[in-house]
């Protein structure tokens, strides 16, 4: 089944609202034209309003790096999903593995986050993916199994529709290192097939799951050819505007 590719921009803790715009602004251009695909980035949350307000007229969309499971309350450091919408935002990245690592977000906050944003009508992006440990101990396929069932608990069909999963092994993340087509080939259909289990075929075969992991100019032609790898979730390259426009243009 071909579904709709989706190419997304993770800036991470990078840019200032200045460095931001004009970033915004070639991605913008650059990305004119282009109808059989999406392209989605995430700016940090103080350039979120100026990003899309640069991109209101063109076919990117806004998304955020997190959100908070409650539209107000005593959670400082944290987002509200309506604080969100108000700025433009249709989408949030979910659990990537930077807040797994470095935050210790576990499968129960992440859960938190991902109702939450459903709640308010934030579409999710939601990340998972193995160590490098655990990759070298054969285990792969037990971290991804325990992280989608933890994180998608209670998540309905209709939530599902609305979700993107995004498929990073942390061993492939800002190294340089990038899994080779084949190793994330076999890690996307095994997403797919677990999510059909957990749902139902229907809904699985129109997920769309994105490869995260070192994604460069050089090597996204060869992973979008591969059969259920329907996007990527990039870093490093969509700081670079020549870089990003490659990418979001893949043969």
């Amino acid at each position: 089944m071909k579904r709709r590719p989706l190419l997304a921009g993770n800036w991470k803790m990078h840019t200032t609202v200045a460095e931001a715009h004009a970033l915004a602004v070639e991605i913008g251009k650059c990305s004119e034209g282009l109808d059989d695909r999406d392209v989605i980035l995430a700016p940090p949350f103080t350039s979120i309003h100026e990003v899309a307000s640069v991109l209101k007229d063109s076919c990117v969309e806004v998304v955020a790096q997190n959100v908070c499971w409650e539209e107000q309350g005593a959670f400082t450091g944290e987002i509200s999903p309506l604080m969100l919408k108000e700025a433009g935002v249709t989408s949030v990245i979910i659990g990537h593995s930077e807040r797994r690592q470095i935050f210790s977000e576990d499968h129960e906050l992440i859960n938190k986050r991902m109702l939450g944003a459903l709640k308010y009508d934030l579409k999710p992006i939601f990340c998972i993916g193995e160590t490098l440990a655990e990759r070298e101990g054969s285990k792969t396929f037990t971290v991804l199994e325990e992280q989608l069932k933890g994180g998608l608990a209670g998540l309905s069909l209709r939530d599902m529709q609305k979700t993107v999963i995004a498929y990073e092994p942390v061993w492939a993340i800002g190294t340089g290192k990038t899994a080779t087509k084949e190793q994330a080939q076999e890690a996307h259909a095994f997403i797919r097939k677990l999510l059909s289990e957990m749902y139902e075929k229907d809904i699985a075969d129109t997920i769309r799951i994105l490869y995260g992991g070192s994604v460069k100019p050089d090597n996204v032609d060869e992973l979008m050819a591969q059969s259920d790898i329907d996007g990527a979730l990039v870093g490093g390259a969509a700081l670079d505007a020549e870089s990003f426009c490659r990418i979001i243009n893949f043969i």
